[in-house]
């Protein structure tokens, strides 16, 4: 795929970006943003990425950013439709993958009403690349066969976890999207079962220079990522835990911070 006629006209082509690091976009998502006419992008897909972009292109932000205006998932579906229908073809780039709580499927629906062709290029998804950066492995044979991803936090006024009691026997629990919610996510999982002594963490920034990490027990989670913001992911389960052995990105900058809130918790 190196020339524009590869490219069919009139096609959407929906990008994941991945957890943030530029290098982590897949070759073939790299490809698409060099030849694309318009590109559609949101606030997590990281601004670096439009350098890989054509001189001639089109930039469009739909970022949506948590109490602020922003663009409606209704407009951003106007976009792409009416960009594709003009004859362009459209990167939608997206942070982590498209259908991983990405509305990569309502936008696919969208397209496929108004019969415009289009394409998904997967993507990292920050369920897997927020614990792999702070060096806790998702599963092991020893202690964990399977994990599950949900969301911490639904449409407006929905933000409702008594139905989680399914999650509680959940290997290795990943919770996107969840930072703001998560002095409710522990208590209602430690109500419904799970063990307060549990191990859990939060991520925040994963894959960026930036990138800090708070380590606990679901009871005491919720205190020690109080200074974290989103975009943050959590992990709960016994694998967690092992971040205090295996983490490898930044470690001196982790270690840095693990002293800060030894300190302040001393104080």
């Amino acid at each position: 795929m190196n020339t524009l006629k590869h490219l069919e006209k009139g096609k959407v082509y929906l990008v994941g970006a991945g957890p943030g690091d530029p290098d982590l976009i897949t070759m073939k998502g790299s490809k698409v943003l060099e030849l694309a006419d318009v590109i559609v992008y949101d606030r997590l897909a990281n601004p670096e990425l439009l350098g890989l972009t054509g001189e001639d292109s089109e930039h469009i932000y739909v970022g949506k950013s948590p109490n602020k205006p922003s663009v409606s998932q209704k407009q951003i579906n106007q976009i792409l439709v009416s960009k594709a229908l003009s004859g362009k073809h459209v990167a939608r780039l997206k942070g982590g993958d498209p259908f991983v709580f990405g509305r990569g499927g309502e936008e696919c629906e969208e397209l496929r009403a108004n019969s415009v062709p289009y394409e998904v290029i997967p993507g990292i998804s920050s369920a897997l690349a927020a614990p792999a950066f702070a060096g806790i492995p998702v599963t092991h044979r020893k202690a964990a066969r399977s994990f599950t991803v949900v969301t911490g936090h639904t449409i407006k006024g929905t933000d409702d976890f008594e139905n989680w009691c399914h999650l509680v026997h959940a290997d290795t629990l990943v919770v996107l999207m969840g930072v703001r919610n998560l002095p409710n996510i522990s208590e209602t999982l430690i109500e419904l079962g799970k063990s307060p002594d549990t191990p859990a963490a939060v991520v925040e920034r994963a894959t960026f220079e930036s990138q800090k990490v708070a380590v606990g027990t679901l009871s005491n989670i919720a205190e020690k990522a109080s200074h974290l913001s989103p975009p943050a992911t959590i992990v709960i389960g016994e694998l967690a835990a092992m971040s205090h052995d295996l983490a490898w990105f930044n470690t001196e900058k982790v270690r840095a911070d693990i002293d800060v809130q030894h300190q302040l918790l001393a104080i």
